[in-house]
């Protein structure tokens, strides 16, 4: 197994340090501040090294390259973007303690995702159009390191599919923008270019992202080995589950502890590391 360790901060004194602690066989640069060590062993030491010194490390199975991937998916809140849309939107309400209380508890998995959305949905009623529109304009932002992950696909030529359990209103405007070839989100119902604090056919939910996943590997013909899911929250773990590679990036600690590769100090740019 190679150990891929990665951070704003990783310096190959830290490399050096890892390598001896996992009996390395050797050490590769394999970004401006990521490093691959072959033939690493697994050692509890090596984790606690890395939380003191905020590196991230995973262990990857030789000969996996980037190039061979058919498909990545990515949550779209806290994922490709820095912020929770509905909160954002709850905050032009006059609401986003409420709204934001009720996402932070869906993202841990201790309440069902599909009526927490309804009820922060409610929340959201009377509020105009122009009020999404400004999210997006002034608030909505991309992840460290997006843009060099998306055109490393775009590069690649794997297919990009963007799933959220937020609103069209953003997926749709994100898709064009950044060429992501297939979308999965919520519709939001309006009647006069304003919420009515309801929503339009089913709701997206941790089954319904999971199935979008499986519906585009295989219209691809992707193997479980050429996919990547990349999410945060509790509602990503069955699309995570799917993946051959499956990444919690700045994830809550239920996701963490279920995906395998963690990226907490990196941007979305790291996953490019993970393969060779």
């Amino acid at each position: 197994m190679n150990l891929v360790v990665q951070g704003p901060l990783a310096d190959a004194g830290h490399a050096s340090e890892l390598a001896r602690l996992s009996g390395a066989k050797s050490i590769e640069q394999a970004g401006a501040s990521a490093y691959r060590l072959r033939g690493a062993t697994a050692h509890a030491s090596l984790h606690a090294y890395c939380r003191e010194h905020r590196l991230d490390c995973a262990f990857r199975p030789e000969g996996l390259r980037f190039g061979a991937l058919k498909l990545l998916a990515l949550d779209m809140d806290s994922t490709l973007i820095t912020i929770e849309c509905i909160d954002e939107i709850g905050d032009l309400a006059g609401r986003k303690a409420e709204v934001a209380a009720v996402t932070a508890q869906a993202m841990r998995g201790e309440i069902d995702y599909a009526e927490s959305l309804k009820r922060r949905v409610r929340l959201l009623a009377g509020l105009g159009v122009e009020a999404l529109q400004r999210v997006y304009d002034e608030r909505l932002r991309l992840s460290p390191g997006a843009e060099a992950l998306l055109e490393a696909c775009r590069r690649h030529g794997v297919k990009l599919l963007l799933v959220s359990g937020g609103f069209t209103f953003f997926t749709d405007r994100l898709k064009q923008r950044l060429g992501i070839d297939f979308t999965i989100a919520n519709q939001l119902h309006m009647r006069d270019a304003r919420l009515t604090g309801t929503l339009v056919g089913r709701i997206v939910d941790a089954q319904a992202k999971a199935a979008r996943f499986r519906e585009v590997a295989h219209a691809l013909g992707a193997s479980r080995e050429q996919t990547v899911a990349i999410g945060d929250g509790a509602n990503d773990l069955l699309m995570l589950a799917e993946a051959g590679t499956s990444v919690a990036y700045r994830a809550k600690p239920v996701v963490k502890a279920k995906a395998g590769c963690a990226l907490d100090y990196s941007g979305l740019d790291g996953v490019i590391h993970l393969f060779e």
